[in-house]
């Protein structure tokens, strides 16, 4: 077996030898998912010998920008790849999971694996598109929207060859991609289930993004047998009370026959042999039962109906209370006004009188602050409370991009403009703002030479997408914010002085948060946007002490990630106490609790006797915590990664 795998990788080696050297690839000698990628990689000029120092890794301040897109993402899928390491521990094996444009946001892993130096890719910030890195499973399904794997030699850049990688893309209930959940590991291990257990893990992620998505729908569950209702493999279709197909999960679409357009445009009754009526009677049978429904075509499965999570039959959907969980996933509080930021700090109420004065006047506004200062609050605020406020309003952080996508992102690109692109091409985010407001954040990280197509954009009010070959009118406002002294950066080079004057009409500067005067009723703000319907919570004496002598130096985007997972960990509780809030926080404030941290021992003690209590308990959290490391890492106040260190050095069987 040994030696057929090593023939295996040789010969790989060889054939992409000489099809580096000009040779075409014959039929049937890869599988054609990796032909298709190296003849993308070949035309992109990607180096198979492309050193780990020469890849970008997106920096850990931009990460946050990155992780609160895909906060819904991230939400269902760190359950789940917790569940996935289990399975693959003791592997050297890591889970991955990508946004859509390829950055890792999260893994878990195998420390002696996952900590290399030459790994760093597969911790956050990495980034494994094609055009980055060459033939990966992540960038390779990302372009062709299946799961792949890639073994060995089949990696297109030699860096990876140590690697077999097995990914599959999520989708989300109208089959836009979310993201890649991806397992890596040593080309040594045995890895013939991986592919089966990331297309498991990943529909579980699918199932659960769309349960939340259709809270307050009538859900039919169904499979052609009856014992696969309630697995991974049951196709679920969501029906507004009236009839309307909503949405169908990835199983329901295969079993139907349904596409995107096709879920959009169609009813109840040209799909199942059943009214509305007949609808919403089955779904108000409790339990629900399982019974048999007929396909409009004939064909006969087995179902079971009932309202969506939250949902309250006896009431319209529009005016359902929100769920927990639904109200702790919101982002920002939505201000609606520039009035409702306005919670009593001089300098706040200063910016936003000065803002007020040229609503409605063709004055660009220019927003300067700390990263997490509410820049993008701020702007959206003021877009809401102008003549535009019913027009979109369009995001992009410009250093939260590589530079290599930042382009495509803000032009878009015409059907065909490169290998691997969209077949229908891509909308930018200049054109998507049209009508509405163009909001840039970190405007002062933007390449130069976009710099100049920007002003371009600003002076004949036309975009042009790559590739394209005509120009597409444009009517928007830009609202663009720094934490950089943008005159320093044009005395530099860094940025151009004519954009500099086109950008900077009136000149805002936010106060970080350890500057401000309202620090309580902000938090106060915020927890009462993240929960809305629970007028009776509150924070504690203490927690309102801590809040308003903490430094906050994450800003208010710290303030609200600390509310937000406080408000989850209290439970049932009214009040959100000290215990709640999230250990990093408190320890950060030097707040930490004794009891979560690993106990002091007397020092007379020899260290043989050190080692036995600790690891006395750490053996006693594991079994408390039924061998899940990330809760006992949790409740010692450790990480993961220390955890598996340390059961590693006291030669304790991992979990």
């Amino acid at each position: 077996m040994l030696c057929s795998e090593q023939n295996r990788r040789e010969g790989t080696l060889e054939t992409k030898a000489r099809f580096l050297a000009g040779e075409p690839l014959p039929e049937g000698l890869l599988p054609e998912v990796i032909r298709r990628s190296w003849q993308r990689c070949l035309d992109r000029g990607v180096s198979v010998e492309r050193q780990a120092r020469e890849i970008p890794v997106v920096s850990a301040g931009a990460m946050n920008g990155f992780r609160e897109r895909s906060r819904r993402l991230l939400f269902y899928s760190e359950p789940v790849m917790e569940q996935l390491h289990e399975q693959i521990s003791g592997t050297s094996s890591a889970a991955v999971l990508c946004d859509a444009t390829g950055v890792v946001l999260h893994s878990v892993g195998d420390p002696n694996f996952v900590e290399k130096p030459h790994q760093v890719n597969l911790q956050p910030g990495g980034l494994w598109t094609e055009e980055v890195i060459g033939t990966n499973a992540i960038g390779t399904a990302l372009v062709e929207q299946v799961p792949v794997s890639v073994h060995s030699s089949e990696h297109f850049a030699n860096i990876n060859r140590f690697l077999s990688c097995s990914a599959a893309p999520i989708f989300d209930s109208m089959e836009n991609m979310l993201g890649v959940l991806d397992v890596s590991s040593d080309c040594a291990i045995d890895h013939r289930h991986t592919m089966a257990l990331v297309c498991m893990s990943a529909q579980m992620i699918e199932n659960q993004l769309f349960a939340q998505e259709c809270r307050g729908e009538i859900l039919i569950h169904f499979h052609l047998r009856a014992e696969f209702l309630g697995t991974l493999y049951e196709g679920i279709a969501a029906f507004s009370p009236d009839g309307r197909l909503v949405a169908g999960n990835r199983a329901a679409r295969t079993l139907l026959g349904l596409n995107r357009q096709g879920t959009r445009k169609r009813n109840l009754g040209d799909i199942f042999d059943l009214s509305p009526a007949a609808l919403v009677e089955q779904a108000r049978a409790l339990p629900p039962k399982v019974s048999r429904l007929r396909l409009r075509n004939g064909t006969v499965l087995f179902g079971r109906v009932q309202f969506g999570a939250e949902a309250d039959p006896a009431s319209s959907r529009s005016a359902r209370r929100p769920a927990p969980k639904e109200r702790a996933l919101r982002a920002e509080p939505v201000t609606g006004s520039l009035q409702a930021l306005d919670l009593g700090d001089p300098a706040m109420s200063a910016a936003i009188g000065k803002a007020k004065k040229i609503l409605g006047h063709d004055i660009p506004l220019m927003i300067q602050g700390e990263s997490g200062s509410g820049k993008e609050m701020f702007a959206q605020a003021f877009h809401a409370e102008g003549p535009r406020g019913q027009g979109p309003f369009v995001a992009l952080n410009c250093a939260a991009i590589p530079e290599g996508l930042i382009e495509s992102e803000l032009f878009g690109y015409g059907e065909g403009a490169f290998t691997g692109a969209r077949r229908s091409g891509s909308t930018g985010k200049i054109q998507q703002a049209d009508g509405g407001t163009l909001f840039l954040d970190e405007i002062g990280d933007m390449p130069l030479s976009l710099q100049a197509r920007l002003l371009r954009v600003l002076q004949d009010r036309t975009v042009t997408p790559l590739g394209a070959s005509s120009s597409v009118p444009v009517d928007i406002k830009i609202i663009c914010a720094t934490n950089r002294r943008l005159r320093e950066e044009i005395s530099s080079g860094r940025f151009r002085e004519d954009l500099y004057y086109r950008l900077n009409g009136l000149l805002i500067s936010l106060p970080p948060l350890r500057a401000r005067t309202d620090r309580v009723a902000l938090a106060r703000s915020i927890l009462r946007t993240l929960a809305p319907g629970d007028a009776a919570v509150g924070f504690s004496p203490q927690v309102i002490d801590l809040f308003s002598r903490h430094r906050w130096p994450g800003n208010i985007r710290q303030m609200m990630n600390v509310i937000r997972t406080a408000l989850a960990l209290r439970g049932d509780r009214a009040e959100i106490a000290v215990e709640h809030l999230p250990e990093d926080f408190l320890e950060q404030a030097g707040e930490l609790p004794e009891s979560r941290t690993l106990p002091a021992i007397e020092h007379d003690q020899g260290p043989g006797r050190l080692k036995c209590q600790e690891t006395v308990l750490i053996r006693e959290v594991l079994r408390e915590n039924h061998g899940n490391v990330s809760a006992a890492a949790r409740k010692l106040g450790i990480s993961r990664s220390t955890l598996y260190r340390k059961l590693k050095e006291k030669g304790e069987p991992l979990p």
